[in-house]
């Protein structure tokens, strides 16, 4: 049988109620009623070694107990000294054996009754009466609870009937404050398995109302943050998708249509046909090589191999290749580069990928004629490199953007030029599992100024 939280949660409430409870019922009993009545017992001990003396002396007087038998006005006078209590019919009323003189008595030396309080045994409380060096009675009294009158009885009953009624009426109310208290806990932890419920089926709109700020209240707001993540991942997933299945569609339908216009006869299969029908290919190839570097990257660090590498020499390498693209395009280049060595921990063949794509990346969107600077420096323990290129611009609004996949902006990114829209999240994701940082401002140059961080090993 499953068993809910809410009815483990109230159960174990109710019970470390009633736990505590009874316990405290346990320890009032004991220190009130049984160390009380200890704690007389042990008092009255002394009264017993009090009268001690007396019955030694007169038992050397009488050498034998044989005048206490039946006199228990002697007797009260070796206990009281002074008896001022009316003996009847040779037995104490009941009313008075709650006093300690009239709970005592006497017992020979094999623990028979000789005189005193009928119940005394020798179970009770004794001490031994020693004349000569030997022992000659025994000098005991009754515990108290033994010799309580018919009416002390009955209060004392009457105490243990209260108690049993009022600690029913505690556990009562001790069950309806539990099931009060914990009624609004069981409500909202209700609430968030529904909203678990609904967000495992799919509903990433899903939100649950925080209420109090606890560790329930913390619970549901970490629970609508993943909400929110799952339903923006869900919202780039078919984002994605659908800019995946638009991106592969276009080439595909160029060839297919150039080969349709072959089969048909409408078009000669001669060069040109061909060379149109490579580019698209070309195109469609880098567009699924983009595609396998960007799932690469995403999965991060776990498919780099990090070795300590100097960024100054990558960084020349990426752009000593590109010189010749960087001159046929009227481009000036002008480079601020540090000539010593800045080494990071990094995969360089990562780390070429990354300033090859933004090298391309401002190679294709920079206007003829335009000017391009590039510097690299150490500030303090990082590395800085920063690339700025001409016009066109990229409106301020549109700056964050930059790293989504497949954005482009339409005044100047666009598919006629060549660019899958996902060199710059490539990028982002190469800085982001070297442990760096890429940001994107306005260039004074009048285009984009692009910046890169990237933490120094240390010597």
């Amino acid at each position: 049988m499953k068993i809910s939280l809410a009815f483990k949660l109230f159960s174990v409430l109710l019970l470390t109620c009633i736990a505590v409870f009874a316990a405290q019922a346990i320890i009032l009993r004991i220190s009130v009623q049984e160390d009380f009545f200890d704690y007389l017992n042990f008092q009255e001990q002394d009264r017993i070694s009090e009268a001690l003396p007396r019955f030694a002396n007169a038992y050397r007087e009488h050498g034998n107990w044989n005048f206490l038998k039946g006199d228990l006005r002697t007797f009260l006078g070796l206990i009281l000294q002074q008896p001022d209590l009316e003996v009847q019919r040779g037995e104490l009323p009941i009313a008075e054996q709650t006093g300690a003189g009239v709970r005592m008595g006497l017992l020979d030396i094999h623990l028979k009754r000789i005189a005193g309080n009928q119940l005394l045994d020798e179970n009770s409380v004794r001490r031994p009466i020693v004349v000569g060096g030997e022992v000659v009675g025994w000098l005991g009294i009754v515990p108290i609870q033994r010799v309580l009158s018919p009416n002390e009885a009955l209060f004392l009953a009457k105490q243990r009937k209260t108690w049993l009624i009022f600690g029913s009426i505690s556990v009562l109310l001790i069950a309806l404050l539990t099931f009060v208290l914990s009624r609004p806990v069981r409500r909202r932890m209700h609430s968030l398995a529904r909203a678990t419920r609904q967000l495992a089926g799919g509903d990433y709109r899903i939100r649950i109302p925080v209420e109090t700020i606890d560790e329930i209240g913390a619970l549901a707001q970490d629970f609508n943050r993943l909400a929110q993540a799952l339903e923006l991942n869900e919202r780039a997933r078919r984002t994605f998708m659908a800019d995946i299945s638009h991106e592969l569609r276009t080439p595909l339908a160029v060839v297919r249509a150039e080969l349709e216009a072959v089969q048909d006869g409408v078009r000669e299969p001669n060069a040109q046909v061909l060379q149109a029908m490579h580019q698209e290919v070309k195109q469609l190839g880098k567009l699924i090589d983009d595609f396998n570097d960007l799932a690469l990257t995403d999965v991060g660090a776990l498919t780099y191999r990090r070795t300590s590498v100097d960024v100054v020499m990558i960084l020349n390498t990426a752009l000593n290749s590109m010189l010749g693209r960087f001159a046929s395009a009227g481009l000036l280049l002008e480079r601020e580069i540090v000539d010593n060595h800045l080494i990071i921990s990094g995969d360089e063949r990562r780390l070429l990928q990354l300033f090859s794509n933004i090298l391309e990346n401002t190679l294709r969107y920079t206007d003829a004629a335009g000017h391009v600077r590039i510097a690299c420096k150490s500030t303090g323990r990082s590395v800085q490199i920063t690339m700025e290129d001409s016009a066109p611009g990229v409106p301020a609004d549109k700056l964050p953007f930059l790293f989504e996949r497949f954005y482009r902006v339409d005044e100047s990114r666009n598919r006629a030029s060549g660019g899958s829209g996902l060199g710059l999240a490539i990028c982002r994701n190469i800085v982001e599992a070297h442990e760096g940082r890429i940001t994107v401002h306005p260039s004074a140059l009048g285009g984009l100024r692009l910046t890169i961080e990237l933490e120094l090993s240390i010597q």
